[in-house]
């Protein structure tokens, strides 16, 4: 039996109420978790302007009367819901959600979660959520594919000459940069988070600085008092 025939939910089923929890277990290492966090952060950063999406991870996504009593499922370690808006939730309960489920979803690959992964969340993500862009990315050996939905099924996606993957969902490329998988815009731009565009303008003006003040020496050594100018 088909996963999507086996999970579908009968038109006469009366759905639990909508304020539920997530179930989900702590991500499998320190590397796991900051990957998400990275992916959440960087794009909640890149749309802080936008109210139009909700973006998450480790969260359970609800979206039948009989998947709580399921353990069969977890929810993605990392999603965008587009035209959605942005709040905090206890989980994501598509009925509660105007039937919205995820149009992007990556899954962090371990050992003990990538044929999962790969198969069951694979055809449930194809067959139920019908999500348009699939993404899975393993932080310890940098294993990173994508697919997208076409006639109903996964095909894989075909990477740039730089191995990114294009998400047409986000317009927005994914790839792996310095050992973590990044956002990165049409024009090949780091799509940075909070923290590191800081960084980047400190730099800035430190660079900035410095050259201000080798121009001052220069001009000492040259006999010309730079204040004077």
């Amino acid at each position: 039996m088909s996963v999507a025939k086996d999970l579908e939910t009968p038109e006469n089923v009366i759905f639990p109420p909508g304020d539920l929890y997530s179930q989900e277990p702590p991500l499998e290492s320190d590397l796991h978790r900051q990957q998400m966090m990275l992916l959440i952060q960087s794009i909640d950063w890149l749309w802080q302007n936008r109210n139009d999406f909700y973006a998450s991870g480790n969260l359970t996504v609800y979206y039948s009367s009989r998947q709580p009593k399921s353990e069969d499922f977890k929810g993605p370690d990392f999603f965008v819901v587009l035209g959605s808006y942005r709040a905090a939730r206890k989980s994501w309960v598509v009925w509660q959600e105007d039937g919205k489920y995820p149009n992007v979803i990556v899954e962090l690959l371990s050992d003990l979660t990538a044929a999962t992964d790969k198969n069951l969340k694979k055809q449930i993500y194809q067959d139920i959520f019908r999500t348009p862009d699939y993404f899975w990315f393993d932080p310890n050996n940098l294993e990173f594919a994508g697919f997208i939905l076409e006639g109903g099924e996964y095909q894989p996606l075909q990477p740039n000459p730089l191995g990114w993957l294009w998400s047409k969902q986000l317009g927005l490329y994914l790839g792996v940069h310095e050992e973590k998988l990044r956002f990165f815009t049409s024009e090949g731009q780091l799509v940075t988070t909070p923290e590191e565009q800081v960084q980047s303008e400190r730099q800035q003006k430190e660079l900035a600085q410095q050259k201000v003040e080798r121009l001052a020496a220069k001009l000492r050594e040259l006999n010309i008092d730079p204040d004077s100018i």
